[in-house]
C-alpha cells in the first residue's frame, strides 16, 4: 500500500530528475531557496523535497521524492545544494507547511516487480547504451552503465543522456514498470543510433573531400615544382604552356584590366576541383580572352589611287559608296600624316548603312572595302536574329553561355581594326528574349563603342577602331535611333548599260568558272547581255541577270558542243521567249493607256523602284450606286490620296472643262492592279487625279508618260522620295517622258546622266501642268462625257 507523505515542492522549469539521479540545485533562485530552507526546518535527519518537472509552466503529476544531501558553495562562490532522487511519488493536494514553500501530500508509487521481459530489454538497452556512449567517446561511463544489474535502475540512469528531450525524460518518470521505460528507451535509443550513423557518414564524406583537395592541392603544386624544374633543365615550355594557363596569361599581350581579370580567373581555376563544372566554365572563358587580338592592328593601305582602282575593279557604279570609303582613308592618311593620336580613346570609326534593293552588291561591297583599305573582313548575319544575347553575349551563369556576335567576328577577324558588314540589320526582329537592335546602339556609336562591354567577357572592348558597313533593303524597318547613328549611302540599282558592263566584266568571269569553262569555249556577245538585261530580267539588281547566265552556261554545258557563241537571237533557244515587252515594238504602258481612265504612275518597292498603274471606271447611272470604291490592297495614306483627287476635281472640274456632275450621279471604281501587293504611300496622288480626269474627260494618258507626286486640295504638286529609283524604273519601263514635283529636281543630280539624256523629265508644281502633259488630244468616246 502507498505511503503518504507532505513534502515541499520544489519545481524544475524544463527538467527532470529520475530517481537514482543527483544533481546539484542554484540556491540564488528564490523558489529552490524556499524549498530547501522549508526541508530543513521540518527536523528530519535528511531534509526531503519533492522534485516536480513543471513544463511550461504545469506542474508534472509525477515527481521524485530527493533528499538534501549537501548545502554549501560551489567552486565558484555560488551558493548551491546537491540532491538525490530516491522514489517516484504521486503528487497531491496541497497542505500546510513551515517556511514560504508550497507543501502537497505524495504518495509513493508502486514500482512493478523486473520480470524475464525487463531482463531481457536491459540486455537489448545496454548495448545501445554502450554502442552509444562509444560513438560520443564516454569510455568511463561505459563500464558503470555494464556494471548496473537492476533493470529499474538501468532505465532510470537514462536521465543523465543529454539527447533525451524533456517531454521523452517526462514519460520514463511517469512509467512505473521498467518493463515499459526500457521499451521506450530502446525506440529511442534505436532513432538516435540511425541519426548518429548518418551524421557519421557526412562526416567521414566531408572530411574525405577535404583531404582530397588538400592532397590535390598539394600534389599540384609539386607538380608545378616539377615543371618549373623541367623548363629549367630543358631551356623550354614546350608541351606545358597549352595546360598552365598562368603562363599563357602571363605570357600575352593583354591590357591591363583584362589582365587582372585572366589572372583571377587563373586563381579560381587553380583552386577549383577538375571534377567541379566550373572549371570547364573558366578554361572556356580563358581560351576565349586569350584568343582575341587585343593588341593586334592590321595597317591600314593609305594609297588613296590603289583603293579606288580595286574599288572599281570589283563594283561597277556604286560611286557614293566609293567616294565615302576615299574619303574616310583620306581623313586617316590625313592624320597620321600629322601624327594626330587617339583622344580620350576614341577613334575614328566609321558606320555606313548601304540601302538598296536585294542583287545590287551590298554585301559583296563589303569585302571589295576591306580589301581596298589592306583591312580583314567578317559577314555578320543578322537577318532573323531575335535574342539580345546574340549581340552582347549570354551571361556566364548560363550552361553553354558564349560571347556575342561581335566578340566572335573580332576574334575571327583576327584583328581590332576589321571592317565588320552587318547583312540585313533591317530584318533583325524582337521578342520577349529582348530588342537586338537596342543592343546594336552602343556598338555603332563611335563615342561610346571604345568601352563596348559583353555579358559573357565582362571586360571592356574597344571597337572605335572597327568600321562597320550596314546593308538593308528598306530604312524604314529599322529603328530610328539606331538608323541616327550611322549614314546612309543608297544604293537605287543600275542603268541598263550598268548591269552590261557588270555582266560581261563580273558575273560571266565568275559564272564561266563555277561551270569549268572557259572564255574561249564560251562566247557570250554584248548584244545578248542587253537582251537578257532588258527583256529578261528586269530588276533593280543583277540577281536574275546571273542566274539567267549560269542557267545558259549550264544548257552548254549539257550539250557538250564547244566551243558555243551565244547572241542575242540564241537567247529563245536557251531560256524561252523573253518575259517583257522590247521597248522597241510596244511598251506595256501604252497597251494599259489605250482605254480612258488609266494613268502609269512610279512607286518604290522593297526590290527597287517600280511602275505603278491606276484603273478608273464610272458605273452606269441607271444602277444608282453612287461614292468612291478602292480595290487593290491599299493603305490608309493612299486612300486618303484618291478622296484628295475626287475632291479637287469635284472643285476644279469647271475651270478644267471636265464633266464634273457624273461623280455625282455615278459610282466610281478606282483599281491598282497587282491586288496582292500592300500598297501605300502619298505619291500616287498626281497619277489618281490624272486617271479620274482621264475618265471623265474621254482623253487618253499618253502611254510614253508616268509620273509621281502627292497633290494637296488646292491641286498643288508635293514632294516625295526615291526620285532616282522611280526615273530608272521608268527608264527599264520604255517610258521617255516622266512627270516629277518641281521641288524634287535637285535630286536629279543623282540620277546617271545616261538615263536623264534618254528620259524627258518636267518638274511641275500644280496638277493642271501635269493634266495638260499627260493627257492626249481632246478625241471622242462615246458615252463617257454622256
Amino acid at each position: 500500500m502507498s505511503e503518504s507523505l507532505i513534502l515541499p515542492v520544489l519545481p524544475l522549469d524544463d527538467a527532470v530528475v529520475l530517481p537514482g539521479m543527483v544533481v546539484p540545485l542554484d540556491l540564488s533562485d528564490s523558489e529552490v531557496r524556499a524549498a530547501i530552507d522549508a526541508a530543513q526546518a521540518s527536523g528530519l535527519n535528511k531534509p526531503q523535497v519533492l522534485l516536480v518537472p513543471r513544463i511550461d509552466g504545469r506542474y508534472g503529476a509525477v515527481g521524485v521524492q530527493a533528499v538534501v544531501e549537501q548545502v554549501g558553495r560551489l567552486p565558484g562562490g555560488e551558493p548551491a545544494a546537491v540532491v538525490r532522487g530516491v522514489t517516484r511519488v504521486r503528487v497531491g493536494t496541497g497542505t500546510t507547511g513551515p517556511g514560504a514553500a508550497l507543501w502537497v501530500e505524495v504518495s509513493t508509487v508502486d514500482v512493478v516487480a523486473a520480470g524475464e521481459r525487463a531482463q531481457e530489454l536491459a540486455k537489448e538497452y545496454k548495448a545501445l547504451a554502450t554502442t552509444i556512449l562509444q560513438k560520443r567517446g564516454a569510455w568511463q561511463v561505459v563500464d558503470q552503465v555494464n556494471q548496473i544489474d537492476d533493470p529499474s535502475v538501468l532505465a532510470d540512469s537514462s536521465g543523465y543522456t543529454p539527447w533525451l528531450t524533456t517531454a521523452q525524460k517526462v514519460e520514463l518518470l511517469e512509467a512505473a514498470d521498467p518493463a515499459d521505460r526500457l521499451a521506450k528507451l530502446i525506440e529511442w535509443s534505436r532513432e538516435h543510433l540511425a541519426e548518429l550513423d548518418v551524421a557519421e557518414t557526412i562526416r567521414k564524406d566531408v572530411q574525405e573531400g577535404m583531404d582530397k583537395q588538400q592532397r590535390e592541392f598539394l600534389l599540384r603544386q609539386q607538380l608545378a615544382a616539377v615543371r618549373k624544374e623541367l623548363k629549367e633543365l630543358n631551356g623550354d615550355s614546350a608541351g606545358t604552356e597549352e595546360e598552365d594557363y598562368r603562363a599563357r596569361v602571363e605570357a600575352a599581350d593583354l591590357p591591363g584590366k583584362v589582365r587582372e581579370a585572366a589572372l583571377k580567373e587563373v586563381d579560381k581555376l587553380e583552386r577549383t576541383s577538375d571534377q567541379s563544372p566550373e572549371t570547364g566554365w573558366i578554361r572556356t572563358w580563358l581560351d576565349t580572352v586569350l584568343d582575341i587580338p587585343w593588341n593586334e592592328r592590321t595597317e591600314d593601305t593609305y594609297d588613296i589611287a590603289g583603293a579606288r582602282e580595286v574599288l572599281d575593279a570589283d563594283h561597277t557604279g556604286l560611286s557614293d559608296v566609293k567616294d565615302r570609303i576615299i574619303e574616310h582613308l583620306a581623313v586617316r592618311k590625313r592624320r597620321q600624316d600629322k601624327g594626330l593620336g587617339v583622344v580620350g580613346g576614341r577613334r575614328s570609326g566609321a558606320v555606313l548603312a548601304l540601302a538598296g534593293p536585294p542583287g545590287v552588291g551590298k554585301t559583296s561591297l563589303g569585302e571589295s572595302v576591306a580589301r581596298s583599305m589592306g583591312r580583314k573582313f567578317v559577314r555578320v548575319a543578322l537577318g532573323g536574329v531575335r535574342d539580345e544575347a546574340e549581340i552582347r553575349g549570354h551571361r556566364r551563369t548560363y550552361v553553354g553561355a558564349l560571347p556575342g556576335r561581335i566578340v566572335r567576328a573580332i576574334r575571327e577577324a583576327g584583328s581590332m581594326n576589321p571592317v565588320v558588314l552587318l547583312d540585313e540589320v533591317d530584318k533583325v526582329g524582337a521578342d520577349y528574349r529582348g530588342d537586338p537592335t537596342a543592343a546594336l546602339l552602343e556598338v555603332l556609336d563611335p563615342a561610346q563603342n571604345h568601352t563596348f562591354r559583353d555579358h559573357y567577357l565582362e571586360v571592356e572592348l574597344d571597337l572605335s577602331d572597327v568600321l562597320f558597313l550596314a546593308t538593308a533593303n528598306v530604312l524604314e524597318a529599322i529603328p530610328g535611333p539606331l538608323l541616327d547613328r550611322m549614314e546612309i549611302v543608297t544604293l537605287d540599282g543600275y542603268t541598263e548599260d550598268e548591269k552590261v558592263a557588270i555582266a560581261r566584266d563580273h558575273l560571266l568571269p565568275r559564272q564561266l568558272d563555277l561551270a569549268g569553262l572557259t572564255a574561249e569555249e564560251v562566247t557570250v556577245k554584248e548584244d545578248a547581255l542587253r537582251r537578257l538585261a532588258a527583256e529578261y530580267t528586269r530588276e533593280a539588281g543583277v540577281r536574275s541577270l546571273e542566274r539567267s547566265i549560269a542557267r545558259i552556261l549550264r544548257k552548254v554545258t549539257a550539250a557538250d558542243d564547244l566551243p558555243v557563241t551565244v547572241g542575242a537571237d540564241e537567247l529563245v533557244g536557251y531560256l524561252g521567249r523573253p518575259r517583257f515587252v522590247p521597248e522597241s515594238s510596244l511598251p506595256e504602258a501604252t497597251q494599259r493607256t489605250s482605254v480612258p481612265g488609266v494613268a502609269t504612275g512610279l512607286a518604290v518597292t522593297g526590290a527597287g523602284g517600280d511602275v505603278l498603274y491606276v484603273e478608273a471606271s464610272l458605273a452606269d447611272p441607271e444602277t444608282g450606286e453612287t461614292g468612291l470604291t478602292l480595290t487593290g490592297q491599299l493603305g490608309e495614306v493612299m486612300k486618303e490620296s484618291a478622296k484628295i483627287a475626287m475632291s479637287y476635281l469635284r472643285s476644279h472640274g469647271a475651270e478644267l472643262e471636265l464633266p464634273v456632275t457624273a461623280l455625282k450621279d455615278r459610282s466610281v471604281h478606282v483599281h491598282f492592279p497587282a491586288g496582292a501587293v500592300p500598297k501605300d504611300g502619298p505619291s500616287a496622288g498626281v497619277t489618281l487625279t490624272t486617271a479620274l480626269a482621264s475618265l471623265l474627260s474621254g482623253r487618253l494618258v499618253r502611254g510614253d508618260v508616268a509620273m509621281t507626286g502627292e497633290i494637296s486640295l488646292t491641286g498643288r504638286v508635293l514632294p516625295i522620295g526615291g526620285v532616282k529609283q522611280k526615273l530608272l524604273a521608268a527608264h527599264r519601263a520604255g517610258i521617255t517622258t516622266v512627270l516629277i514635283p518641281a521641288r524634287n529636281e535637285p535630286d536629279l543630280d543623282d540620277v546617271p546622266q545616261e538615263v536623264r539624256d534618254e528620259l524627258t523629265i518636267h518638274p511641275v508644281s500644280d496638277v493642271r501642268e501635269v493634266l495638260d502633259i499627260a493627257l492626249a488630244p481632246a478625241q471622242v468616246a462615246a458615252g463617257v462625257a454622256a
